[in-house]
């Protein structure tokens, strides 16, 4: 009896004590001072997700959903096999034309593979038809670091090769942040990319240097805030599926007061300095 005895009473303490604490961090929350940035922010836009993360939510600008090609010029001189788009004869160019955004794509090198290097399952995409991150067969492929699949071509190799084997399906899931230029048209801010390659960054934040040719260095020409997006015709049939874009938009809040802080017991307010 007098084990129990002690052993309730202990618990009963112990409780107590527990009860105690809880009273006083619900008394020092109540009494916190809390900050408060003095911006008046617009609530998000809902937008409602695919079944999947691979498909389009539904503020996204459908490219190529495996029917046609219509939403691109040059797409009649490319083939659609089995809900595939195939690479064909030219480059074909988004009829819908996108400045920041997000960009979701899935391509699939040829098998069986042929060619080597450079020459094997090429193509590429060209963000605002000018900044190219290649597309290459790069699975047990050497080829320059700077071309290799993922790469800013000419300017920087992705992090690491993520690459499927020929015939299996790659995704890229890119963040683009366009150039900005002056009035004059000189440089305010460069492009910026981040690129996830079946599931693994590749790309963070990247600071581009320009456009991406093949035989000059990487420039920046002045050009409108809204271009197309094109895929290369380099002579392979690579295929694309699942092709979408979201523009993206940055929420603007309205400054209505300075920052400040609120005094969680007595409501005062102070305007910080």
């Amino acid at each position: 009896m007098t084990q129990e005895f002690h052993t309730t009473t202990r618990f009963q303490l112990g409780f107590q004590v527990f009860l105690a604490i809880l009273v006083a961090i619900s008394a020092v929350s109540a009494q916190a001072v809390e900050y408060l940035s003095g911006i008046e922010w617009p609530e998000p836009a809902v937008v409602t997700p695919g079944q999947k993360n691979s498909q389009p939510p539904s503020d996204a600008v459908v490219l190529f959903d495996g029917k046609d090609l219509s939403g691109w010029e040059n797409g009649e001189n490319w083939s659609v096999e089995n809900g595939d788009a195939v690479a064909g004869n030219g480059t074909i160019t988004s009829k819908a034309k996108f400045g920041d955004c997000q960009v979701h794509i899935e391509w699939s090198a040829p098998t069986p593979p042929q060619g080597e290097g450079q020459g094997r399952g090429n193509s590429g995409l060209f963000l605002m038809g000018t900044y190219e991150i290649q597309i290459l067969d790069s699975y047990i492929n050497k080829t320059y670091f700077d071309g290799q699949a993922g790469a800013i071509y000419k300017q920087t190799p992705p992090l690491v090769n993520a690459m499927r084997p020929p015939g299996k399906w790659n995704s890229y899931d890119i963040i683009w942040t366009r150039p900005r230029f002056g009035a004059d048209g000189s440089l305010v801010s460069p492009a910026y990319i981040t690129a996830i390659h079946n599931g693994i960054l590749i790309l963070n934040h990247f600071e581009l240097q320009g456009n991406t040719p093949y035989s000059t260095p990487p420039s920046y020409t002045a050009h409108a805030e809204r271009l197309p997006l094109t895929l290369q015709d380099h002579g392979n049939p690579v295929r694309f599926r699942n092709i979408w874009v979201r523009d993206l938009k940055p929420i603007v809040g309205k400054r209505v007061r300075p920052p400040y802080t609120r005094d969680g017991e007595t409501g005062k307010e102070t305007d910080l300095k």
